[in-house]
């Protein structure tokens, strides 16, 4: 399936048309994009939200698992030091 380009505006002023489709929606600015929405699938309300956040949070927990708090925050003083944003 095929994401709908939307520029940032129109993401904000549509979040909640956007919340409610079935279709991905890729959020640009100036043409470049930024993120990707995707939705879930929906299933019985509380169940779906639920199981969904468990998973949510064992795979950010998975990811952080390594990190150092204390060299994650002189890292983030440092950047803010400089005024930067990291990249990849």
């Amino acid at each position: 399936m095929a994401a709908i380009k939307v520029g940032v505006r129109e993401f904000r002023e549509r979040i909640a048309s956007f919340l409610e489709s079935v279709t991905p929606v890729a959020v640009t600015r100036h043409g470049e994009t930024l993120g990707v929405y995707v939705p879930t699938r929906r299933k019985g309300r509380r169940s779906a939200d639920i199981s969904e956040l468990k998973a949510a949070a064992d795979r950010l927990a998975s990811a952080l698992s390594d990190v150092d708090e204390e060299e994650l925050v002189r890292e983030f003083r440092e950047q803010r030091r400089r005024k930067t944003v990291p990249t990849k």
